[in-house]
């Protein structure tokens, strides 16, 4: 559920609560009085098992919670290109089924919206995925992905002008391979970018008519920018990007004073300005580290006080955590692979039985140097755990996250094999008492990692693992995109023609499969759907291959529910005090 709290008094005065077999999925402020939040779900459309989300609307005034868009159920009912300030209305683009070209469509916040009644603002254009307006809610340019990894770029300098075409980007144009689009600035043509430059996403200035870049507003030499913050009269206001933890650049010389200011007043933790009222009179402010899970204040900036909210994780606050800290490894063809390694408190680190937990998505994607139940309740039973950043991970670069094209299933896997190696040269860890655990691409990178090198690994844990690349990449094609610039079957195959997805999938190699392996899904998964966890299953009868299993009747790709999550970690617990024993407490 949403609650709504009175950032004056900090008390709760009203909640939103969604059924149990819908998702949350994001949900932000229209205006001063209402809430945006989509809600998704699996659904059958048109005889296919398919993930589609809807748009909700909450007015705190009459508590009124309407459904905003089309009746019918479509895939992405949920994507909003642009909120009227005042909260009066939305920009969806949508399309009714996977075949067509989106359009976008205003559809009105005031009173209750009649279903299906909006106003197309912008038809659909054969082959524009991807609509994006100005600060006004003016739609200016479509992106249209074509074969050969080229995106052409169509724009319009005002409302009453046509499309044009003004761009062409290509993989082999090294000045204008990368291109996305950050802000385009209302009345004029100019407008920011994420730009690549020397390997590393950088902020820069645009002007679109033209295509012509301008200054580089803020790069790092080592990371790429992954966001930022810009005033509708396009006054830059921060930068983000993330090196072992996520970091913030405040452009905005006041917004920094404030920065420096909170992080005085917190000397030794991690601050972070999470969010800010429109007139900046209030923030609400994070601070916590690796080994705390961190508190909630609000800031009120009239008489510089932090007000203490809420702590992430009360029962915690007297615990003593586990330090995680940032390593690097080499593997076996020379690349750097960084990560992280948490260690038990009050144990030697020394010939510590291990466990593995690779990242979800798996492109683009990354772990940082924060705080994780995970790995804190994992150190607290033993085991020392090691978090690769495999090749393909976000944040490194272009070069980095190239590596992992066409290595699910072999370099990625073989970075996971080294991370191992090297624990184990250091002394840290016990060669012989290794697992894998994972959730998502984790859970997969898991069981693999027990089929494929059983002489490796006692047991694997997986939670919403892919088990079948074909059927996960049939059921959706944009799963793994890379921020939409690359089909990943188009990127998979373009260095092996002949590569057969059977081959590294788990389902279709279970008859190998000689080490135990706790499989476990949700029903209500929408990421990664339960026939994932069903195909598994059936493979592994017929080929007469034990499985421990585990079914949350009402999980998603991930855990709303507490009780759900202790099932699980006391299952988990279990399985590899059995198959994995840690040392004596």
């Amino acid at each position: 559920m949403i609650v709504i709290v009175d950032a004056g008094t900090l008390k709760a005065v009203d909640n939103v609560r969604l059924g149990k077999e819908q998702q949350l999925v994001w949900f932000s402020w229209a205006g001063g009085n209402r809430i945006l939040f989509s809600a998704g779900q699996l659904a059958d459309v048109f005889g296919v098992e398919q993930r589609v989300t809807r748009l909700l609307s909450y007015d705190i005034r009459d508590k009124s919670l309407t459904k905003v868009g089309w009746r019918m159920k479509v895939p992405d009912g949920d994507n909003v290109i642009y909120t009227d300030p005042k909260g009066q209305y939305v920009l969806l683009s949508m399309q009714k089924t996977v075949y067509e070209w989106p359009t976008v469509w205003r559809f009105s916040l005031e009173a209750t919206p009649e279903p299906d009644k909006g106003e197309k603002v912008q038809s659909q254009k054969a082959g524009v995925w991807a609509w994006f307006t100005d600060d006004v809610g003016t739609v200016r340019m479509g992106l249209e992905p074509r074969s050969g990894h080229r995106v052409f770029v169509w724009y319009r300098s005002g409302p009453d002008d046509k499309l044009r075409r003004v761009a062409k980007l290509t993989d082999e144009d090294e000045e204008e391979k990368y291109w996305d689009v950050a802000k385009i600035v209302s009345g004029s043509d100019e407008g920011f970018i994420f730009d690549e430059v020397d390997g590393h996403l950088v902020l820069r200035r645009v002007n679109y008519a033209t295509h012509t870049p301008g200054e580089i507003i803020y790069a790092n030499p080592d990371w790429d920018v992954t966001r930022a913050l810009i005033a509708d009269d396009g006054t830059p206001i921060a930068a983000f990007y993330t090196d072992d933890k996520r970091q913030i650049v405040w452009l905005d010389p006041e917004l920094r004073a404030i920065q420096e200011k909170l992080e005085k007043a917190m000397p030794g933790k991690d601050v972070w300005i999470s969010s800010r009222a429109d007139n900046e009179t209030r923030m609400l402010v994070w601070v916590g580290h690796e080994d705390d899970p961190g508190a909630l204040y609000v800031y009120t900036k009239a008489d510089r006080t932090l007000a203490f909210f809420a702590n992430y994780r009360p029962e915690l606050v007297q615990q003593k955590l586990a330090q995680t800290k940032a390593v690097a490894y080499t593997a076996r063809d020379g690349t750097e692979i960084h990560g992280y390694l948490t260690l038990p408190v009050n144990r030697p680190a020394k010939a510590l039985p291990l466990i593995i937990l690779p990242h979800g998505g798996p492109y683009g994607i990354r772990d940082t140097l924060s705080y994780n139940d995970e790995t804190q309740f994992l150190a607290n039973r033993g085991y020392a755990v090691l978090q690769p950043n495999y090749r393909g991970s976000g944040g490194y670069g272009e070069a980095f996250e190239d590596l992992g094209q066409g290595q699910i299933g072999r370099a990625m896997q073989d970075d996971l094999d080294d991370g191992m190696d090297w624990l184990v040269k250091q002394g840290i860890a016990d060669p012989a008492r290794v697992c894998v655990v994972g959730a998502s691409y984790g859970g997969y990178a898991a069981l693999w990692a027990a089929i494929r090198n059983p002489e490796r690994y006692r047991c694997a844990a997986s939670f919403a693992g892919v088990t079948d690349w074909d059927r996960q990449l049939r059921y959706d094609r944009r799963f793994l995109d890379r921020k939409d610039r690359r089909a990943f079957r188009d990127w998979w195959e373009d260095k092996d023609k002949d590569f057969d997805f059977d081959s590294v999938s788990p389902a279709k190699q279970v008859s190998h499969l000689t080490r135990p392996v706790l499989l476990a899904h949700g029903k209500e998964d929408s990421n990664v759907p339960f026939s994932q966890f069903r195909v598994m299953r059936e493979a592994a009868e017929a080929a007469g291959i034990p499985l421990e299993l585990m079914i949350f009747e009402e999980a998603g790709h991930g855990f709303a529910e507490a009780k759900d999550e202790q099932r699980w970690y006391e299952k988990l617990e279990k399985f590899l005090r059995k198959h994995n024993p840690p040392d004596p407490q």
